[in-house]
């Protein structure tokens, strides 16, 4: 086999990220036949298709379906007309009750073949309340070169292939696909998306291109409270032109009224963020508002929070669950971001302690606990990537009863395990984006150890193969194996 030839696979099982997995005779080393492994890209068990190799190793392939022969009965149709070509979703024509069957044996699978645990005791998935229209924030791209579909290709309609606002191809950061419906948000995100798009294309207002570094725009985000009727637009762009911003504020109010403020980010950067240097505001106060459970939280154009807010709510239950904690407990919240994690245990904890690199989520971090009235919770910003041990000793910080950590997609540094050890709290809740790296990180602390107790997965992205999971670890007493 060789990478580009074209097989026809049956898919058995189901591996990380989403791939499709196919067994097929090859001959070992030992003139023995022996069962390869080829993981498929767009493939469900139960599928026999047509996939072409992207990638072949000695252990293993990669491949790409590109025909489906017979389908599985798992399929369903997908919703919306760009599945297939966008990064938004990657598994809506699968169906939910199956997608959540198979995130919840992905965290199994993972913690079995990365952690090396043979026993894991893993409670039921709790699924999405919401699976279309579920997301709070939406961030679309300007782009000088439109990705055309076959569709587009074989149109005799004439396409614009200069201008596009959409959403980036997978792999390909040069191309966007021009989009004008998206099942992720809301409808009023749409209006917001079309409104803009022939706005600034018929003004023929220049793109950013990170090829040359010249051109005006470069983003549109779109976020929306879930629980009050606030609703916030914050265009990027690389140069303030006030006038223009102005102008397109105004007629965007009267398109869509539910708007409550809109905000102008200059990104000065090379790089291709939607994160202004600074920013301007053109319409209401420049944040809108939103609850987790009975906290409020003040929510920026730049400041994180969880993006599927009602999933949120059960994400944290769940942790605070795990903690269990009395009302004696010090805990210590690593990657604190604006606080959403330390307020909602606020009540249940003597005191909290937030950890966090990025001073701006400090200061919103803050700003919410005084919104909510408490004074309990108290943050610091703090390098987890080297050391936050000298954060916790400068300040003469009391010992944590339990530490709740929620990194980014890449996980603890190795560092942060050692202050963690070091730390040598009683409980760990470890909450987790990417059960890949959480798996990594979990092995480390049994070696250090802890012993995993259980996990519960949570979806907070339907239709796409990514998955939130708590883990709760304690101290291993002597008797534990």
């Amino acid at each position: 086999m060789q990478k580009g030839d074209l097989i026809e696979l049956t898919i058995e099982d189901y591996a990380f990220e989403g791939k499709g997995i196919a067994r097929i005779e090859k001959e070992s080393d030992e003139e023995q036949r022996s069962k390869y492994v080829v993981f498929v890209v767009g493939a469900y068990p139960g599928d026999k298709v047509n996939a072409r190799l992207i990638k072949v190793k000695k252990s293993y392939a990669e491949a790409k379906c590109i025909e489906v022969i017979e389908r599985s009965v798992l399929r369903t149709d997908a919703k919306c007309k760009f599945f297939g070509h966008c990064g938004g979703c990657n598994q809506q024509d699968l169906d939910y009750l199956n997608q959540i069957k198979f995130k919840k044996l992905q965290v199994e699978n993972v913690f079995k073949t990365i952690g090396g645990f043979d026993e894991i005791n893993i409670e039921e998935i709790i699924p999405s309340e919401k699976i279309y229209f579920y997301r709070n924030k939406m961030e679309f791209s300007f782009s000088k070169v439109r990705w055309l579909t076959l569709d587009e290709i074989k149109s005799d309609k004439t396409i614009d292939r200069d201008f596009a606002l959409g959403l980036h191809i997978p792999r390909i950061f040069d191309k966007v696909l021009d989009i004008d419906e998206c099942f992720l948000q809301s409808e009023e995100s749409n209006k917001i998306l079309n409104f803009t798009r022939e706005f600034f294309k018929n003004r023929k207002t220049s793109i950013y291109s990170t090829k040359n570094h010249k051109g005006y725009l470069r983003n549109l985000v779109i976020r929306q409270s879930q629980h009050f009727d606030e609703l916030m637009v914050n265009i990027v762009t690389s140069e303030e032109n006030d006038e223009l911003i102005s102008e397109y504020s105004e007629k965007l109010k009267i398109e869509v009224p539910q708007i409550t403020t809109i905000i102008n980010n200059i990104n000065l950067k090379k790089a291709n963020v939607a994160i202004g240097d600074y920013e301007k505001v053109f319409l209401g106060e420049g944040f809108i508002n939103d609850t987790i459970g009975k906290y409020s939280f003040r929510v920026s154009a730049n400041s994180f929070f969880q993006t599927n807010t009602i999933q949120a709510e059960h994400l944290y239950n769940t942790a605070l669950d795990f903690a269990d904690l009395q009302g004696d407990e010090v805990v210590y919240d690593l990657y604190s971001g604006t606080g959403t994690i330390s307020i909602f245990v606020s009540e249940k904890a003597k005191a909290v302690y937030g950890f966090e690199n990025v001073q701006s989520s400090i200061t919103d971090a803050k700003q919410n606990a005084e919104l909510n009235k408490i004074d309990n919770v108290h943050f610091y910003e703090a390098n987890l990537y080297k050391t936050f041990l000298p954060i916790v000793n400068q300040n003469n910080l009391p010992k944590a009863h339990t530490i709740i950590i929620d990194p980014p997609r890449n996980g603890m540094h190795k560092n942060t395990v050692a202050d963690v050890l070091e730390l040598n709290p009683n409980k760990i809740v470890y909450v987790s984006c990417n059960p890949a790296t959480q798996a990594r990180d979990v092995k480390l602390l049994v070696e250090g150890g802890y012993k995993l107790i259980k996990m519960k997965p949570v979806d907070m992205f339907p239709h796409t193969y990514h998955i939130e999971n708590v883990a709760l670890l304690v101290k291993k007493k002597q008797n534990d194996k």
